[in-house]
């Protein structure tokens, strides 16, 4: 863990006990602050007791003796309402921040010069922050990854000279942070979400925004520009004149920044342009949002100062994330795609526009909206296998523009889409699970439903001799 230095013997309140709120007890705690603790579930409570952190309800704390409070990201801070605990401590003055924010506090007081790359976006803020966590290590450097995805930033380990914290940051946790300073500060890209929790999209794209104020010279800001909000941020980063602009892009050739067209990674000073290479033939960084990806992870492993030959290589070897185009197994001319993280249409429509030749297995509970907004996209789907609860609702979209069969379980549709995938004579055919759906009618979460296709494709592909590739 890191201890949070700046507390000692001085009394710290945490609301909120999930695994960010536990590992910010024992950081707290570990830098020698007192520690009052509390969330209103019960069953978080258990969990709490059970780590053997000392509980005090905070409808009784004593406001006037807390020298900071530290509020869970997933706890309302200004909408639809601040949180009842919120209110109270800013009626009596007492800072409201987040674990992000005792991170970043911890790593200045450290002095070891341990950088920090920052990533957040609407989208694909997950595998940018793995793909350059896998790029940071392969290129030499020690490197510690967490925040949003994965361990509490809290949980990592200290800094230490040469460290590359490598840490995905929501709107939530930079809302907590004000003095958020990161030395590679990335923005991947905007569009209208947590309009509860921010209250309109002008507001989100502002907290975002702030993930660059506090960078000074000598820093980096790295955004996507090929959506207007962004695009607005990265202008203003320019006016500033503080951090290095670096501009990325897909489909948009620049005179300065990062992008990519048909495919190749282009750098450009604003003196040369360079080819860095095809992106194409990464197999776990399909599609143009992969390419986003990629980009602004390039961008950063140059910023590290690192060569573009192994960051390409890097690149190469990345695994890609678990239930994210997660490639599962590959036989015979056969792909088998775990995309169970989408569960809405626009998250499967990343999947469907990155393949050809797709038997494509969708279903599950279904969210507003269905499929009918992936209208486009059927032309790319050879077949589709129907699920859960929304089958029936699917099957009638899909009419006769698509072949499909309503299977009911995931097992059958497996088995079906296997079965055709391999009868298909093109190079590469793709059995897809992208549902388009939640998960909770037949699987606890995306997570299990993923897993679940994964053992499903080991138990087919070992029915017909051997196992998976």
């Amino acid at each position: 863990m890191i201890p949070v230095p700046g507390f000692e013997k001085r009394r710290v309140a945490v609301f909120g006990l999930g695994k960010s709120g536990l590992a910010t007890v024992r950081a707290l705690e570990a830098g020698g602050a007192e520690v009052i603790a509390w969330d209103d579930s019960e069953v978080k409570r258990e969990e709490a007791r059970e780590a053997g952190v000392a509980l005090s309800d905070c409808d009784g704390w004593d406001w006037s003796s807390i020298a900071a409070f530290i509020l869970a990201p997933g706890v309302p801070l200004t909408h639809p309402e601040p949180h009842r605990t919120v209110k109270a401590a800013q009626g009596a003055g007492v800072e409201v921040i987040g674990d992000v924010e005792l991170f970043q506090r911890a790593l200045t007081a450290s002095n070891t010069g341990a950088k920090f790359v920052a990533i957040t976006g609407t989208n694909g803020k997950s595998t940018t922050t793995a793909l350059i966590g896998h790029m940071v290590r392969r290129c030499g450097s020690i490197v510690q990854v967490g925040g949003n995805i994965g361990r509490p930033v809290l949980d990592l380990d200290p800094p230490k000279t040469g460290m590359v914290y490598v840490i995905e940051v929501s709107s939530y946790q930079i809302d907590l942070a004000p003095g958020i300073a990161p030395d590679i500060a990335i923005l991947l890209n905007i569009t209208p979400d947590h309009i509860d929790r921010h209250g309109t999209v002008e507001n989100y794209a502002a907290v975002k925004a702030r993930l660059f104020a506090r960078q000074k010279e000598g820093d980096t800001a790295i955004v996507g520009v090929d959506d207007g909000y962004s695009s607005d941020i990265g202008t203003k980063i320019g006016a500033w004149r503080v951090a290095s602009l670096v501009p990325v892009s897909v489909g948009k050739a620049l005179g300065r920044g990062v992008y990519v067209i048909d495919g190749v990674l282009y750098e450009a000073t604003g003196q040369q342009t360079v080819n860095v290479g095809s992106l194409k033939p990464m197999r776990t960084l399909p599609g143009a949002h992969n390419w986003q990806n990629a980009a602004a992870a390039f961008a950063a492993g140059r910023a590290l100062g690192y060569l573009r030959e192994k960051i390409l290589s890097a690149f190469e070897s990345f695994p890609g994330l678990a239930h994210r185009m997660e490639i599962v197994a590959e036989r015979d001319g056969v792909r088998f795609v775990n995309d169970s993280k989408a569960t809405n249409a626009d998250a499967a429509s990343k999947a469907l526009a990155a393949y050809d030749n797709i038997y494509w297995i969708a279903g599950g509970k279904p969210k507003e909206g269905g499929i009918s907004s992936l209208a486009n996209l059927f032309p790319r789907v050879r077949k589709a296998y129907l699920i859960g609860e929304a089958a029936e609702d699917f099957a009638a979209t899909l009419g006769d523009t698509v072949a499909h069969e309503i299977c009911g379980t995931l097992d059958r549709a497996v088995h079906d889409a296997a079965r055709d995938a391999k009868a298909d004579t093109a190079d590469l055919k793709v059995v897809l699970l992208s549902p388009a759906c939640a998960s909770f009618d037949q699987f606890a979460n995306f997570e299990i439903r993923g897993d679940r296709f994964r053992e499903d494709v080991q138990a087919v592909l070992e029915s017909a001799g051997g196992a998976v590739v």
